[in-house]
């Protein structure tokens, strides 16, 4: 038995859907603990390409139980959307998905916050997808958020949604001036919604300790990465929750006593979507032709990802924060054909070295990387499944990122393929 958490490096973004995917063969439940539908997962099979949001990526294993936890924000009609989305492509969702009864549902009232929040910031804004994520945790912490359980109960939902509606139409038609909304068409709408989702409510942490104390295998994922941790990241340019290995035990209700492991995914470059400090960005040719190779646009938006070199400073802390047992490096393949290729070791401050990383906005944003260069391969690594066939100067790129993170690297992903893979640690 092994209870296994997945957590992003970087920025998000750094290909956990594949490898949630891949490690789900001997996994019982995959459980996603944090995060909304404003972060995506691709998972390529068979040339087929799956794009999931809220559900997790096990479900393309049909043995594998899939839980939404307490610690998720559920939009309702984007879930039923991607159900029906897989039941088209002849993947079943029934039984074997779960939605915590305790996660909160995000309202319309929340995406019309989050899109008037993100416009009165102008220049300054977060960059968020506006998908209404934040005000559904901001409801969340102050307690008058509306759960998944409330669906089952319509009086109390709609008791509920009459209150807040008395502040939220305050808010909206004095401070920004929009639209102010119906209860009973909100009502209505989620009304329908809870017939189709009412099979899949559960008391999910009882299902989660019920099959860890049975010697199950259980895999936990988060979505986004350690930097955007609205606790641990580069705030305020974060997500609302705690997308951090931590995170996995509030948001599913599991003790701490009981993961294994935590694999931390990195890319083998970095990247980010939307504002804020990003010290090794490349705004040059080397970084377009990164973005273009690695198709670094959002699953989710679509938007260009923001490209540049390797940063282990973030790496280490991220290392440290989440308690990194293995390394998952991905994409290294699209660095292939890359004569030179730099690693920043370090940041330089007003004539001060920084190794390890800064908690300042000051710092990050106005900061010079100190790189390594390392020497390129000029061949293709695609589709590689041994760790002695890489290029020799892949693997000592790959031997210099784990001596400078301090972690073993476990898995390295050489395609977008599911088998494209080099395991060199099981997980389970």
């Amino acid at each position: 038995m092994a209870t296994v958490i997945v957590v992003g490096a970087q920025w998000g973004d750094e290909g956990k859907g594949k490898l949630v995917d891949v490690l789900t063969e001997k996994a019982d439940i995959v459980a996603r603990y944090q995060g909304g539908h404003n972060a995506g997962h691709t998972v390529v099979i068979n040339d087929e390409k799956y794009i999931l949001h809220l559900i997790p990526s096990g479900i393309l294993h049909k043995n594998t139980v899939c839980i939404i936890g307490n610690g998720v924000v559920v939009e309702p009609a984007a879930l039923i959307s991607e159900i029906t989305g897989l039941a088209k492509r002849g993947i079943k969702v029934s039984d074997n998905l779960l939605i915590s009864r305790n996660a909160h549902l995000i309202m319309p009232y929340h995406i019309a916050l989050d899109n008037a929040g993100e416009k009165s910031r102008g220049k300054k804004c977060i960059g968020t997808t506006g998908r209404g994520i934040g005000p559904t945790y901001v409801d969340k912490m102050a307690r008058s958020g509306i759960r998944v359980g409330d669906l089952l109960y319509p009086d109390a939902f709609k008791e509920k949604l009459k209150t807040n509606l008395k502040h939220i139409n305050f808010l909206m038609k004095n401070l920004y001036g929009t639209r102010s909304f119906s209860a009973q068409k909100i009502f209505t709408e989620y009304s329908g919604y809870a017939e189709i989702l009412k099979k899949h409510i559960a008391d999910t942490d009882l299902v989660i300790n019920t099959a860890a104390a049975a010697g199950k295998n259980l895999l936990l994922e988060g979505a986004q990465g350690t930097f955007l941790d609205i606790d641990h990241g580069t705030y305020p340019y974060v997500t609302s929750s705690s997308s951090v290995a931590g995170g996995a035990c509030t948001g599913l209700g599991i003790g701490p006593t009981k993961i294994s492991k935590v694999l931390g995914v990195v890319k083998a470059y970095t990247t980010r979507v939307g504002s804020g400090p990003f010290p090794t960005e490349l705004n040059d040719s080397v970084g377009e032709a990164i973005r273009a190779k690695g198709g670094e646009f959002g699953s989710t938006t679509g938007r260009p990802r923001r490209c540049g070199w390797l940063d282990t400073v973030i790496l280490r802390h991220a290392a440290m924060v989440n308690g990194f047992s293995g390394l998952a490096i991905t994409k290294l393949d699209i660095l292939d054909g890359l004569d030179k290729i730099k690693i920043c070791t370090a940041y330089r401050f007003r004539g001060k070295l920084y190794k390890d990383y800064p908690k300042d906005l000051e710092i990050l944003e106005n900061c010079t990387p100190v790189y390594e260069e390392v020497k390129g391969w000029n061949t293709s690594t695609i589709g590689i499944r041994e760790f002695r066939k890489l290029p020799a100067e892949a693997r000592s790129y790959i031997k210099r990122i784990e001596e400078l993170v301090g972690v073993k690297a476990h898995i390295i992903s050489t395609g977008q393929k599911r088998n494209e893979l080099i395991k060199i640690r099981d997980q389970f």
